[in-house]
């Protein structure tokens, strides 16, 4: 290489325009008859007045003069070798030695990991992209990786540069992936990318794969280490791995971790990882509150969840959102859990404890929009990269978000590899995929005009579908026994079915249905119940269609729609009654559970993001005993197979009497899958109790009452059957045997026979 520079190629770092700043700055070789003698060092330090060029091994320094620009130095070096120089830079009164990022020339992005993520198959991308603590050839540094293929430049801004733009320009390569690797920088330092598009025009961005970030208000990346907590829940994955969930007890308590608790403003923050942490003021409706820490909700909630029995906690998104308001559905850092809470090691720590006192943890995960914040990933490039360029494609206006291009390989395989990240780095248990219906209709809340049709006419978005498809198969593959959940609300086909047949392959969705058809049915008055007791049976119909999770959610207790005891009938005890029937007929009914936090002691106001729950209602009887009421429902839940084991089987469900609507009564069994156990269910929906009321049962013997939603100790009339009752010879629903039962008002009843007691003649 010629040891002069040519005055554009100064130039164009200069002016931060060159795609491969490698082929100006760093070392070059001087060759001659293809031995190298000696090599020129270039560096821009746009700050500096004067340079110098330290080589450690000789004990020397080569003093570096400027060309073509007073900021842009040079020096030549009669050497064959150099390796791991510094350079030395007088900045006004102050000199710093640093070493030079474009000696270190190594691409530290592969071909093929190149090709996997063009093709968007590369589903660890995670470890290449973003931020990674390296050392090379003895220096310890950060690699730094970023995929804008329309930028004309891309720099990394941070707190090692005082966020000047020209020092650390990247290198391009070949499908438009940045990269570049920077000494000196550790754990903690805060960085954005700096991008210009080829109108000049500057987009200074968080990291789309950034692990950490700033807490908002403030919106730069952290560089972080996800490889230094040690796990102790190697049995749990393990056995985890090897389980079918469908197969055993699902009963979700869904979280927002902001407004589930706050503490005291001056009471000290404790963080797993002992970092020090800012502060989040609530202010708006608790004065002198702040958020709880990953690790103290890990000694609060953890103890309460499993204290009422719950088997998973859901979290309403934890990726980092810039707005409170949006619940974390807004998301801005796809691979960063908020630092709202805490850090990365913190949530892992959380998690970890979870798996320690046998509580599963579910992610909701939001692929379908993004937010439009300038420092996000909208117009990342100055281009429409990750949104589609189309606003009849590209973007929801009722929400004011952005739609991911699931046509373009590099945005699935960002999603897909995202999917996997959570389950890979932070051990989570199962993802609820917000939205799926807004992903799958092109039409989705658009009027005639704002949407375009799919190639063959249709509304239905392929491409989405394809790409839910992907994320399945994929996350299935990598970690089976995972939940895979679906917030679907239409009628669209096999969402729970297996991919290879043509599903999506979630192997759980989100009954809709059941859950409008119970909420109608429970806020009105009870003599109306019986002109409407297809609301009850109507879900049997279809439920062998798909594999279903029962939730009543955090959309079912705002904006004007009323906490759930709020929405039920009657006065107080009837309000608690209604509740008390409706929960239980849930966990009864087949499919998996989930409720929102504060149902399960009787939140009297809605959810109130900026708040606390209700919790000072707990000093009153009616609340402790409805908290009672769902730790043994719970217990009960996980103690009686039947329950569970064959939610999806056409054999785990039976009718007993589904048509007396003069009543509102309903009763069915529920079979184990894994031998001839079973319970029956009794539900009266009215306050008139029944003294005598016939069922039909298959088999005789005396049937238990091993659960009674009308018990004292649950706040109810305490009415029921004594413990259980024999049965009768006395053919009824078309089964051989019956029971003659007193029913409840407004009461569950579950019961199963005891087959250790002799009938009263034989004893």
């Amino acid at each position: 290489m010629s040891a002069v520079i040519a005055p554009e190629q100064v130039n164009l770092i200069i002016s931060n325009q060159h795609h491969d700043p490698f082929e100006v700055l760093g070392p070059h070789p001087i060759e001659q008859n293809g031995t190298i003698t000696s090599w020129v060092v270039r560096a821009y330090l746009p700050k500096a007045q004067a340079a110098w060029v330290i080589c450690p091994d000789e004990r020397k320094e080569y003093s570096m003069e400027s060309v073509h620009h007073p900021n842009f130095f040079e020096c030549h070096i009669e050497t064959q070798q150099l390796a791991n120089y510094q350079l030395k830079a007088k900045e006004n009164d102050k000199e710093r030695t640093l070493y030079d990022p474009y000696a270190f020339r190594s691409p530290q992005l592969t071909d093929f990991d190149l090709h996997l993520f063009a093709e968007g198959n590369h589903h660890r991308i995670y470890e290449k992209l973003g931020a990674h603590l390296a050392e090379i050839e003895g220096v310890k540094g950060v690699c730094f990786a970023v995929w804008a293929p329309n930028a004309r430049n891309v720099s990394i801004l941070g707190d090692f540069n005082q966020w000047d733009g020209r020092q650390h320009q990247m290198r391009k390569k070949g499908n438009g992936t940045w990269e570049l690797f920077v000494p000196g920088v550790s754990v903690g330092d805060s960085y954005k990318y700096e991008i210009k598009n080829w109108e000049g025009h500057i987009y200074e961005k968080s990291d789309p794969y950034g692990f950490h970030q700033e807490v908002r208000p403030k919106t730069a990346s952290i560089v972080a280490d996800l490889n230094n907590y040690t796990w102790r829940d190697r049995d749990w994955m393990e056995k985890r791995r090897n389980t079918d969930p469908l197969a055993k007890p699902v009963s979700v308590y869904e979280v927002h971790l902001g407004s589930w608790l706050h503490a005291a403003w001056e009471e000290p923050l404790k963080s797993a990882s002992n970092a020090t942490l800012s502060p989040v003021s609530v202010a708006d409706l608790k004065p002198g509150a702040r958020f709880l820490t990953y690790t103290e909700l890990a000694d609060k909630l953890i103890p309460y969840v499993k204290k009422l029995g719950f088997t998973h906690i859901e979290l309403l998104p934890i990726a980092e959102h810039p707005f409170d308001g949006s619940w974390g559905y807004q998301v801005t850092g796809y691979y960063a859990p908020t630092s709202r809470f805490g850090t990365p090691e913190d949530f892992m720590y959380f998690v970890d404890q979870c798996h320690e006192n046998d509580i599963g943890v579910i992610v909701d995960w939001v692929p379908g929009h993004f937010p439009k914040d300038g420092h996000g990933l909208a117009f990342f490039d100055g281009t429409h990269l990750y949104e589609h360029g189309d606003p009849r494609r590209g973007e929801h206006k009722g929400w004011g978000t952005l739609v991911f291009n699931y046509s373009r390989n590099e945005v699935r395989n960002f999603l897909v590899a995202n999917a996997l990240f959570w389950f890979d780095k932070y051990h989570i248990d199962g993802i609820r995929v917000d939205a799926v219906a807004s992903m799958l209709y092109l039409d989705y809340c658009r009027e005639p005009g704002e949407w375009v049709t799919n190639q063959y006419g249709g509304r239905e978005n392929l491409e989405a579908a394809d790409f839910l498809r992907q994320v399945n198969s994929v996350a299935f593959s990598y970690f089976p026994g995972l939940l895979s959940i679906a917030e679907e609300s239409t009628s669209w086909p096999m969402v729970s079915w297996p991919t290879y047949v043509g599903g999506l392959g979630f192997n759980l969705k989100w009954n809709m249905g059941w859950m409008h058809d119970m909420l109608d049915y429970f806020s009105m008055d009870p003599w109306f119940r019986q002109f409407h007791q297809n609301n009850i049976t109507f879900s049997m119909w279809y439920n062998h269609s798909e594999n279903y999770m029962l939730a009543l959610s955090h959309d079912e207790v705002v904006h004007g729609k009323s906490a759930m005891i709020g929405k039920m009938p009657g006065d107080e005890w009837q309000k608690f009654a209604n509740v008390r029937c409706l929960f239980a007929y849930m966990f009864a009914h087949p499919g998996k559970k989930t409720l929102f936090m504060s149902m399960e002691f009787g939140q009297w106001g809605e959810w109130n993001v900026w708040a606390d729950l209700e919790w000072h209602l707990l000093q009153y009887e009616p609340h402790q005993k409805l908290s009672q009421f769902f730790a043994d429902l719970n217990a009960l839940y996980k103690r009686e197979p039947a329950l569970y084991t064959a939610d999806f089987e056409e054999h785990g469900f039976e009718w007993v009497d589904c048509s007396d609507n003069r009543h509102s009564v309903v009763s069915f069994i529920r079979r184990d899958k894994n031998s001839d156990e079973f319970v029956i269910t009794v539900c009266n929906f009215t306050p008139q109790p029944h003294s005598h009321y016939r069922i039909g049962v298959p088999e005789a013997g005396f049937y238990t009452e091993i659960f009674n939603s009308d018990g004292r100790q649950y706040g109810g009339s305490n009415m029921g059957n004594l413990g259980g009752k024999w049965t009768e010879e006395w053919s009824f629903h078309n089964q051989p045997h019956s029971l003659d039962l007193c029913l409840p008002p407004l009461g569950v009843l579950i019961l199963k026979v005891d087959k250790t007691k002799k009938p009263p003649a034989m004893q």
